[in-house]
């Protein structure tokens, strides 16, 4: 075969043979294949798509780029879940551990946050002690040991979508459809996941902007999935607003602790239980959502979920103390409230604004490798369609510094928008493909 051929062909609209998807993701691993002809391939799958076929063949070659996880010697079924990423989302650190209380078997790698969408790899880490990066021996035996294990991206999952992924990024390629959804999946696939809920964000604080694309790039997910016989449920989720109250690092891991026993956001928590309760339908502990529903509610409010929480960060290192006294995690010098400054009812929260003012205080990192400060961050007090009096917080700001904290007020109340009309709650879900 020859790559040129290969490239025409997608060019001109053509279908990509099984095997000639192997030949390309094979050489350009590899190195035969140079840049210059992956861009070009890249550009043409940009303008011309892929067929569901095409895409699962993308993927299962992607994932077979490295190593392999095959966890059925420890499981007869490994759960996962996937979020497209947003502001405050600290679903994995509740869902996590509430679904391997139920006795699943959850096994999952996280990567970090980059710019305004925060990851769960750098929450963890506020926690001193935890180990993110684990051998594949380790990640094994904390799984079959503890029934659940969260870990980093590793260079040996996946290499392809790396390079891939990089090579997207500078040649104006990343939003094609079948590029980023075999980005996400083959790295699940690699990872031994047999079960899949997807957590597809879309507002001002996501990568999908609207609902209908959320949508679109979730059924090609789901299709990877049906194509790779495995187990897949998209939720299509609101990012238009902040998900629950807090964004930054150790202020998440302390929401977090809150929603585990039974105390944290409205919004948060029920979050965390329509995604747990399609986890554990897919993972056969029950026979329908509602009864995952059911299910779910009793280990949040029996303490098992919290259990298997304290479980899990100290058999990953992490220091129990802190978890046990959140007051113990990294905490920031100055606190500076933003007050409200008229009465009126809360008609948006730019998610992304709120967001972005996070990476300013240190919490996100505009680069990969760039420190972050665990302790800062911000607290929401408001949600979309909530009445305010005028002197209400609308914000709290965690800074490390005053000159910091002091933009992060202006430019907090420009992400918050006012009216006197009053206006219906954000829903948290648009939909559910499964």
């Amino acid at each position: 075969m020859r790559v040129t051929d290969i490239i025409e062909k997608k060019r001109d609209g053509g279908e990509l043979a099984t095997e000639e998807i192997n030949f390309f993701i094979d050489g350009y691993t590899r190195g035969s294949i140079p840049d210059y002809q992956a861009a070009a391939w890249c550009m043409a799958v940009f303008l011309r798509g892929m067929t569901a076929r095409e895409t699962a063949d993308l993927t299962l070659a992607m994932a077979r780029s490295g190593d392999m996880l095959d966890l059925h010697d420890i499981a007869p079924i490994v759960v996962d879940k996937h979020s497209s990423g947003g502001v405050g989302d600290k679903v994995s650190l509740v869902v996590a551990p509430l679904v391997a209380a139920s006795g699943l078997h959850v096994g999952k790698m996280s990567g970090r946050g980059l710019s305004f969408s925060g990851g769960t790899i750098d929450k963890l880490e506020s926690i001193a002690g935890f180990r993110a990066s684990l051998s594949e021996a380790d990640f094994r035996r904390q799984l079959r040991e503890h029934g659940i294990v969260l870990v980093g991206q590793s260079a040996e999952l996946a290499p392809a979508d790396g390079k891939l992924y990089a090579l997207r990024d500078v040649t104006g390629t990343v939003p094609s459809l079948p590029l980023i959804a075999s980005s996400i999946m083959s790295k699940k696939i690699a990872a031994g996941a047999d079960a899949i809920v997807l957590d597809v964000k879309c507002g001002s604080g996501a990568f999908m902007k609207t609902p209908d694309q959320a949508r679109a790039l979730a059924q090609v997910m789901v299709d990877i999935g049906r194509e790779l016989n495995r187990q897949v449920t998209a939720l299509i989720g609101d990012m238009d607003q902040p998900l629950g109250r807090a964004i930054g690092n150790a202020l998440e891991v302390k929401e977090a602790i809150d929603t585990l026993h039974g105390c944290g956001p409205a919004d948060l928590t029920e979050h965390c239980l329509v995604v747990a309760s399609h986890m554990l339908l897919l993972g056969r502990k029950v026979r329908s959502v509602e009864e995952g529903r059911q299910f779910a509610e009793r280990l949040l409010s029996d303490g098992s979920a919290w259990a298997k929480f304290v479980e899990w960060i100290t058999a990953q290192g992490g220091d129990p103390k802190m978890i046990e006294d959140p007051d113990r995690l990294p905490r920031a010098p100055i606190e500076r409230e933003v007050l409200a400054e008229r009465s009126g009812y809360v008609q948006t929260v730019n998610a992304l604004e709120v967001g972005l003012t996070s990476v300013d205080l240190g919490a996100g990192r505009e680069q990969k490798g760039d420190p972050i400060d665990y302790a800062v961050g911000i607290l929401l007090h408001v949600k979309v369609g909530q009445r305010i009096e005028g002197g209400q917080p609308l914000f709290t700001v965690h800074a490390n510094d005053a000159t910091k904290a002091a933009a992060a007020e202006q430019r907090l109340r420009r992400a918050i928008t006012l009216g006197d009309q009053p206006v219906p709650p954000l829903p948290l879900f648009y939909g559910v493909i499964s």
